[in-house]
Parts: C-alpha cells; sequence; structure tokens
C-alpha cells in the first residue's frame, strides 16, 4: 500500500494537505479547550450559592442542635432553625444543578466546536485520500511484480486521461499502442502513472515486465 507519490511535487502536495488537516484538527481543539474553560467560569456563582447554602445549613443544624437542650422549649426553640437549614439545603442543591448545567453546556459546545469544522475536514479529506491509496495501490500491483500490465494502464489512460496529455505524446502513438508496440504501451502506462504522481519501473528493471525493444523500435517517449 503506498501513502505518498513518488514524484516530488505530487509528494509536496500530500505532505501539505495532510499536515494541513492536522493544524486545522489542533487548532479547533485548542478553541474548544478555550471555550470549555470560559464557560466553566459561569459556574462560580453556582458554586459560591453552594458553598453558601452548605455553611448556613451546617451553622442552622448546630443552633437548632443547641435549642434543642433547652429545657422544656426546646423543640419550640429548634423548629426555626431546622426550617432554616432546609431552605439552607434547598440553596445548596441549587447551586450544584446550577454547576452541573453550566458544566453540561461547557462539554456540548466543546464537543460541537470540534465535531462540526474537523467533521466538515475529513469528509473532504478522507475520499480524496483514501481514494488517491486505493489507485496508487492498484498502479503499483499493476506495474509491478513478475508480470506486469502495461496494457491495462495505457488503455485507462486512453479512455480517461485529458487530450492536452494526449497531443502531447509522440506523433502514432496511438496507432502504435493498438499495435501492440512496447514503447507506445509504456508511454500511455507511465502517462496514467504520472496522473498519480507515481513512476513506472525501469524498462528493464527486476519486475517491470517491460520488453526490450527489437531493433530499430523507438525509445520509451516517457519514463515516467
Amino acid at each position: 500500500m503506498r501513502l505518498y507519490a513518488a514524484r516530488p511535487d505530487h509528494r509536496l502536495r500530500q505532505l501539505l494537505a495532510d499536515a494541513g488537516l492536522l493544524a486545522w484538527v489542533v487548532l479547533w481543539v485548542v478553541v474548544a479547550r478555550t471555550v470549555h474553560g470560559a464557560v466553566l467560569v459561569l459556574a462560580e456563582p453556582g458554586r459560591a450559592v453552594e458553598d453558601l447554602g452548605s455553611s448556613v445549613a451546617d451553622s442552622m443544624g448546630s443552633a437548632a442542635d443547641a435549642a434543642q437542650d433547652v429545657p422544656v422549649v426546646g423543640d419550640e426553640l429548634s423548629s426555626p432553625f431546622d426550617a432554616l437549614g432546609d431552605a439552607a439545603g434547598s440553596a445548596r442543591g441549587a447551586g450544584q444543578a446550577a454547576q452541573d448545567a453550566v458544566g453540561t453546556l461547557a462539554f456540548v459546545l466543546a464537543v460541537v466546536l470540534v465535531v462540526l469544522p474537523v467533521g466538515w475536514a475529513l469528509l473532504r479529506w478522507l475520499p480524496w485520500r483514501l481514494g488517491w491509496i486505493r489507485e496508487a495501490t492498484a498502479v503499483t500491483r499493476l506495474a509491478g511484480g513478475r508480470h506486469p500490465d502495461l496494457h491495462l494502464l495505457a488503455a485507462r489512460a486512453v479512455a480517461t486521461a485529458p487530450l492536452p496529455k494526449l497531443a502531447a505524446l509522440p506523433p502514432g502513438t496511438g496507432e502504435a499502442w493498438r499495435a501492440g508496440d512496447p514503447a507506445a504501451v509504456r508511454a500511455l502506462a507511465a502517462l496514467e502513472a504520472g496522473r498519480l504522481g507515481l513512476r513506472l519501473p525501469a524498462p528493464d528493471g527486476p519486475g517491470s515486465g517491460a520488453t526490450t525493444p527489437g531493433p530499430g523500435a523507438t525509445a520509451p517517449p516517457f519514463s515516467g
């Protein structure tokens, strides 16, 4: 499996795209963390209410216990303190609820700030990247190995290559390809490989499968 092109210009574009995606992800993670911290500041009033409620509830509980010890009227004296303690407990619960709500809001905002922009970038980057890897792997498999099949790559180039690129090939390439000329086949196969930023194996290299041109045959016009 190939991850990057062989040609420096094509490989540079891929590396820049990958680095750009990574920078985009890091940027939005930093933004999300900043927003998360800023929203959590809103939980401070709720924390203050909770602390105040706890303090008042403890004080009223102590006062109620002290009043309870008063002979005869202890129950009557402790009742107001118990009521105030219950009210302080309710305030403490409200403060905790406010903190929970702010924490949930901060978390949701942070997730949204990461998922939406990063997901949008991945939807654009991933199909392009995976598509190139699949095609480059297929070209490598067809052009390499013990039995390379450059004819399929040449046929693909004839069918899909832009006309200006086909017109730039030496005159007679199409006719020579139909006749099975190895040089023409290699030229068209190299054109298809070059679309992906790849190079064909050397004509006489091990595993290239290229046929050495006979006497009088023209040299391959495109070496990739």
